[in-house]
């Protein structure tokens, strides 16, 4: 199963979904976790204070993230919680 890492620093889970512009992907299978490849994306967040959904960039990301079923995250909006889970993915 793959799985996507929000991580700014490449060890740890310590980046919020919206200012992700990054993602490590690890191949989870047997107990053990292999991280196969780094995604590159534009930030989602747009620090707009009425904080728009903005389609583009999320769909930029989750087609970045093709294959992956979970993406693990510091923290993440319930929008894109939701729209994440439409998609078959699930936020952790």
């Amino acid at each position: 199963m793959l799985i996507a890492v929000a991580s700014k620093t490449g060890t740890e889970v310590d980046q919020h979904f919206g200012h992700a512009e990054r993602f490590l992907i690890y191949d989870y299978a047997g107990g053990k976790p292999a991280k196969i490849k780094e995604v590159a994306v534009d930030k989602y967040c747009s620090y707009d204070p009425d904080h728009p959904f903005r389609h583009p960039q999320f769909n930029a990301i989750v087609a970045a993230l093709e294959g992956c079923r979970v993406v693990v995250t510091a923290m993440i909006g319930e929008l894109p919680k939701q729209e994440l889970h439409k998609v078959g993915i699930t936020p952790i």
